[in-house]
């Protein structure tokens, strides 16, 4: 019995999942189905084409971000075999792939399902993956653990009669705290986390969402008690099936009957759909055990002698609610996990913390239950895989979606751009710069915000402009976004920049903060107040010169610059 299986993580995934899939792919080359009937099927489980023909992404669910030694080991094994030797943490706690053939996807299912991982409803029209705070268990702001909240949810809407035919996706997550860490305020339904007169809770928040047109979740409740939640879920995803645009995908999220019917009157069409729900005597969710597994006894190493260990500790450690153990946060590469570093992570699970990680949402990985005395030895440890960064949280360790790289919808290289920014800074005395270390910077790669440019502190989203008979590639600054406990924020949109400036002028613009920010007043304070004329005179010739020939390629190509037009999958 391997080490996740003996620690009981939950198990996702169904074989007969895989068998339906491969029914239907089967029937698709037989030319039995047609090609947009067997597109919305495989979206559903998971399979998603990209730019590139005759290749697909791979996007496997992880509810909670929870992953264990076997699970890290099931997605090396993909990665290797089917994929580029590594694969991508999203912003919703998934794991994909990439460049994957369509004739190896159930292989790669195969794989998967024997660690209990799916990636049924990942993409499509479905209930997608339910996220939570990373430190739900260990936090020490949060009043209870999450997860197994969590968890019922995940398996009460897995395969659930209408999570498979909604207008459009569905997004649930569930904060522990009142800092809504989970961003709880932009999604279709977010729970937050809630104790009144002893009796544990949620402050229900509904409707919310980013993409072109982003939209602050309306409170339905300001607690509800822990036996009501499936009912009041249940009561959302039927409006949501019932009264979601059919005819019109772009205007089909949830958010868009919450416009229609205005606050008063979705709740009030809540109410009605809750009634019928209380009527029918649904059942209370059924809780699943939280994850307590013992913690690994201390691993004894001398204090490392790197200077970079200290800075790593100061920026990776968090303390836990729980006396003597700390969790460790690991900063992935533009959210990306080689299959070396996959097992090797997988590994050092049987040593330290309690044999379990859970991905972010930030696109990291975080690994709790560490005593703190392993420390010294688990830096060790990380940086022989290349995991002990430094500037986790930082303007450096940008969030981005995979943008032009393999979207058909992304305009520009979000990825090349974070990368880029994170390198200027790299060339800079970040250490005399406050803004720096607690900015939060997003990348999307055209205005559908799957890189959350909207709730960022400096957020870009790229598109184009023409110069003459040319076009060049740009982006977007958003400024001044965020979530917090008043709910979400949403960057205004103040200048376009030529893609090739942006990291000098995010430089600039992190210099304005330590020039000019009032006392005590942190980045996200700052970037929300600063008038717009301020930026343009600071950004300079960066906004007035023309642009040179150089400019004329994106970061990261080689070639010219090309507005790619092909339909993207997510509202298919």
């Amino acid at each position: 019995m391997t080490d996740a299986l003996a620690r009981n993580l939950p198990r996702f995934s169904n074989p007969k999942d895989i068998d339906d899939f491969v029914e239907m792919l089967e029937a698709f080359e037989r030319g039995e189905i047609g090609p947009d009937q067997f597109r919305m099927f495989r979206l559903l489980r998971g399979v998603y084409g990209q730019r590139q023909e005759n290749t697909q992404m791979i996007r496997v669910k992880l509810p909670f971000g929870l992953a264990g030694k076997e699970q890290l080991e099931a997605m090396a094994d993909v990665a290797d075999t089917h994929s580029r030797g590594f694969g991508h943490v999203t912003t919703r706690q998934n794991m994909q792939f990439h460049f994957v053939p369509l004739a190896e996807t159930e292989a790669a299912m195969r794989r998967l399902d024997e660690a209990g991982m799916t990636t049924k409803e990942a993409c499509g029209n479905s209930v997608r993956n339910v996220t939570a705070c990373e430190l739900a268990e260990v936090c020490k702001d949060a009043p209870f653990d999450v997860t197994p909240h969590a968890e019922a949810i995940v398996r009460h809407f897995l395969g659930h009669p209408l999570a498979s035919s909604l207008p459009r996706k569905f997004k649930i997550a569930f904060s522990g705290c009142t800092h809504d860490c989970a961003k709880a305020a932009i999604h279709d339904l977010g729970l937050i986390a809630k104790i009144k007169d002893g009796q544990t809770g949620f402050r229900v928040v509904a409707a919310g969402g980013l993409s072109t047109t982003p939209q602050d979740a309306i409170v339905l409740h300001e607690f509800i008690a822990s036996a009501e939640l499936g009912r009041v879920a249940e009561a959302i995803l039927r409006i949501f099936h019932t009264m979601g645009n059919r005819d019109n995908k772009h205007r089909a999220r949830l958010k868009y009957v919450l416009r229609k019917l205005k606050p008063a009157g979705f709740i009030a069409k809540y109410n009605e759909f809750r009634a019928a729900i209380d009527a029918e005597a649904m059942s209370e969710l059924k809780l699943g055990t939280p994850p307590n597994f013992p913690p690994h006894a201390p691993v004894q190493a001398s204090e490392p002698s790197s200077p970079g260990y200290l800075k790593w500790a100061a920026s990776s450690v968090v303390d836990q609610n729980q006396e003597g153990y700390i969790s460790v946060y690991v900063r992935l590469e533009l959210g990306d996990m080689t299959s070396t570093q996959m097992r090797g992570l997988g590994a050092l699970l049987v040593r330290f913390g309690n044999g379990t990680v859970r991905f972010t949402i930030d696109q990291n990985i975080v690994v709790p239950w560490v005593d703190r005395r392993s420390l010294p030895a688990l830096f060790s440890a990380l940086s022989s895989l290349d995991l002990a960064r430094l500037d986790i949280h930082t303007a450096k360790d940008a969030t981005s979606c995979p943008g032009a790289e393999t979207c058909n919808l992304a305009v520009t290289g979000s990825r090349a751009l974070a990368s880029a920014i994170g390198a200027r800074l790299e060339r800079e005395d970040t250490g005399a710069m406050g803004a720096f270390k607690k900015t939060i910077v997003k990348v999307s790669g055209c205005p559908n915000s799957c890189g959350q440019h909207h709730i960022a502190d400096l957020g870009y989203h790229g598109g184009a402009k023409r110069v003459g008979d040319k076009a060049y590639p740009i982006y977007q600054l958003h400024l001044g976004g965020g979530v917090d406990e008043s709910g979400a924020r949403f960057g205004r949109q103040v200048v376009k920049i030529f893609a090739r400036r942006v990291p000098e002028a995010t430089v600039r613009l992190l210099a304005l903060y330590d020039q000019d920010k009032k006392v005590d007043e942190i980045p996200t304070q700052f970037f929300a107040r600063l008038d717009a004329k301020r930026v343009q005179e600071v950004l300079g010739t960066l906004l007035t010169d023309p642009p040179t020939p150089e400019e004329l390629l994106d970061l990261g190509e080689d070639k010219g610059f090309i507005v790619h037009t092909g339909d993207g999958e997510c509202a298919a």
